[in-house]
């Protein structure tokens, strides 16, 4: 996010749900894995993480949906009961303390480009990754990765 004091909103298709995001995503994940492929039907799934707190709900009752995920944990998937789009996630390893917002549920997503491309062993052949993008074969070490405003908002998420 270039202003950090400007809240973005998003939302589902039939505009049932409406969401606003009140600070910057902690990181941009632009995941190339087959699960992500499947589960979105496209070559990729891009998730803005933010904490779930910093996720505000304006209008509209978003179900969860207990969905499978290649871990064998399972993830969280919050989707409109009425257009079925999904809006954001919330998986094992964080729970509910940390929401993967779909980037394109965002009405402006070009404001979250992905951070770093994951799992690309398995991306599509035809997707580009542009220069100067990290991008890891699985997944990436989080300390090495996220700046340290993110490392220091997660630490004081899980130090409540």
């Amino acid at each position: 996010m270039t202003d950090q004091t400007t809240a973005h909103e998003g939302g589902c298709t039939c505009r049932a749900v409406r969401y606003r995001l009140t600070d910057a995503p902690l990181f941009v994940h632009c995941c190339h894995c087959r699960w992500c492929q499947r589960e979105t039907g496209s070559a990729f799934a891009l998730n803005a993480m933010i904490e779930t707190g910093r996720v505000e709900l304006l209008c509209g009752d978003p179900e969860t949906v207990d969905t499978p995920s290649n871990s064998g944990k399972g993830q969280q998937v919050v989707r409109c009961p009425r257009c079925r789009v999904a809006l954001w996630s919330h998986y094992a390893g964080a729970g509910k303390a940390i929401a993967f917002v779909r980037v394109g549920t965002l009405d402006d997503p070009d404001a979250f480009p992905p951070d770093i491309h994951i799992f690309t062993a398995s991306k599509q052949p035809w997707v580009a990754i542009p220069e100067g993008v990290p991008a890891m074969a699985a997944y990436y070490d989080r300390d090495r990765q996220w700046p340290e405003a993110s490392l220091a908002r997660r630490r004081a998420l899980r130090g409540r």
